[in-house]
Parts: structure tokens; sequence; C-alpha cells
């Protein structure tokens, strides 16, 4: 009976093994410099060259929180440019006012009116439905004498869809 031998399968297996975690390697830094070099140099607090990986990581890191903390500043900064818009026109045109948004088999209903102006919030979510579609949000909030009502809907049926310019017609004439 005649013995394989391992040895000569197992150090090719060594070799590729070795190859593989070269390559990886490789590819890794090739990875964090180029995480390295997203990083703006005003951002930095150690000189690139002098960067070990561990910085490098931690910089990233640094410079991820700044652009998340920008942008909830940004956020709140067009939240409220949008609130004084809103307010503004508010300001500008007599309550009630409609407006419908159309995209795909969406409608969003915009309902602004005054506190002594008021209307069945129930018939407003009839004619929404019977021109095809279902409710699926709806909120209010108060500001000053005006009541914002927003309404989320989608079409009941993707072969039917929705009549934008009907709802807004129907909703217009209900409020007024």
């Amino acid at each position: 009976m005649m013995m394989k031998s391992r040895s000569g399968g197992g150090a090719n297996c060594k070799v590729e093994r070795k190859t593989a975690e070269k390559y990886r390697r490789m590819h890794m830094k090739s990875l964090c410099d180029k995480l390295s070099s997203i990083i703006p140099k005003e951002h930095r607090t150690i000189a690139k060259d002098v960067l070990t990986q561990e910085d490098n990581f931690d910089q990233a890191t640094s410079y991820i929180k700044t652009l998340r903390e920008r942008i909830e500043r940004l956020k709140q900064r067009k939240l409220l440019q949008t609130s004084r818009v809103r307010n503004d026109m508010t300001m500008r045109f007599p309550s009630p006012i409609v407006e419908v948004r159309h995209q795909d088999l969406n409608l969003e209903i915009l309902l602004i009116s005054d506190l002594n102006k008021r209307f069945m919030f129930r018939e407003v979510v009839n004619v929404i439905e019977e021109e095809g579609a279902e409710v699926v949000n709806a909120s209010f909030s108060i500001v000053g004498d005006k009541i914002y009502h927003t309404i989320h809907s989608q079409a009941v049926s993707s072969r039917i869809g929705l009549e934008a310019s009907r709802v807004y017609k129907r909703l217009k004439d209900l409020i007024n």
C-alpha cells in the first residue's frame, strides 16, 4: 500500500493563503489611503505623512461627527426658514389655503385655516377617500391663529390613480 505525501499540497495551500493575505492587506492600505485623502486639510490635527492607521480612523470619525452636526444645523435652519415662509405666506394670503401635491400614487394635502374658520376634518377625509385614495398619515398643528393640517394619502388602485386637480377643487369647495 502506497501512502501519499501531504506536504506538497500543504505548501501550495500555504503560499496561496500568504498571497491572499498580502492582497487583502494591500487592499486595506489602499482603502485607508483613500479615507485619508477625503479628510480636508483644515480638519487634520496631525500631518498626513505622520498619521498612523489609528490616527487616520480617529480623524475620519471626528470629521464624520462634524459633518453630522453640520447637517443637523442646516436641517434646523431650513426648518426655521420654511416655518418663516409659511408664516409670511399665511399673513399675506387670506385663509383658508389648500395645497395639493401629487407624485406617482401619493397625494400630500396641506390645509391652512384660521382658528375661527373651522371645518369638519372627517369631511376632508371623505373627499380623499371618494376620489380613490386612502389616508396614510394625518397631522395638525396650531401656530398663532392658524391651524395647519397635513394629510398624506395613497391611491387605492394603481390602475385608477388619482386626479389631484379634482381633489383640490372639491376640497376648496368644501372649505370655502
